[in-house]
């Protein structure tokens, strides 16, 4: 299988207009890191992002966005491609992001609640749509992480494989925001399972994870959040070590 290209996903994840980092997705659990996300978002522009990954940590809890406001300010600040999840669960949600500039629409809760949705949206946006698939346990979780359902991953990843979407985006819950390391082995049998890119997310502890990934034909990226804003990363060492490219970018162009 020839590699796909390897991008990087610096990670804003948005909870009452601030940027931060939940651990293991609990919002009780949450750090602060800054308040302006736009400026965030230039940021990672300046030191050499070409693509982001946005998600609206309440609009997850509550079903429709909460922080709208505030993905409107990094879209608008952000010259690359912006990758937005959280909350999108309506025809209505995906189309106005899309419309907005946005590149690509993560789908999880939605995706198994109503996978006509998504592959109707799939349909319509050939490669604009992810779908998010968030485990716990190897089952995936959804409504924020606080629900568990009984489908195992893979069966997920399968029911979208010739929908049209752009990628699967695989994150253990257990990891995530903890700097234990990504779970490879996760991810990689993930990949192993499915003709789809594989996103890769949770626990990125430094350039290790980074470089263990990128050996693997169909992971296609990874996200990175709190290894970075604790200085265990730099954005352009990631993206040294990457190889990073604009293949994200075009596709939505």
């Amino acid at each position: 299988m020839e590699a796909l290209s390897f991008t990087i996903w610096p990670a804003i994840d948005l909870k009452g207009g601030q940027v931060v980092r939940l651990a293991e997705g609990d919002m009780a659990r949450a750090t602060v890191y800054a308040d302006d996300p736009a400026a965030q978002a230039r940021t990672f522009h300046d030191d050499g992002a070409t693509a982001l990954h946005v998600v609206d940590l309440d609009g997850a809890f509550a079903g429709a966005g909460v922080n709208s406001a505030a993905v409107e300010a990094i879209v608008a600040a952000f010259p690359g491609a912006v990758q937005v999840g959280g909350g999108i669960r309506t025809r209505a949600d995906i189309d106005r992001w899309l419309d907005l500039g946005v590149a690509r629409v993560v789908m999880g809760t939605a995706a198994l609640d109503d996978p006509d949705l998504v592959r109707a949206a799939a349909a319509a946006a050939p490669g604009r749509i992810v779908v998010a698939v968030d485990a716990r346990g190897g089952l995936v979780a959804t409504r924020g992480w606080a629900s568990v359902s009984a489908v195992t991953v893979a069966d997920l990843a399968r029911r979208f494989e010739d929908a049209g979407v752009a990628a699967l985006l695989f994150t253990d819950v257990g990891r995530d925001g903890l700097l234990k390391g990504v779970n490879v082995d996760a991810t990689a049998a993930l990949a192993a399972a499915t003709a789809l890119p594989v996103i890769a997310s949770g626990g990125v502890a430094g350039a290790a994870d980074v470089t263990a990934l990128r050996v693997y034909p169909n992971i296609a990226g990874v996200i990175v959040g709190r290894a970075i804003y604790d200085g265990r990363l730099t954005l352009p060492d990631a993206l040294r070590l990457a190889g990073d490219s604009l293949a994200p970018a075009e596709t939505a162009a």
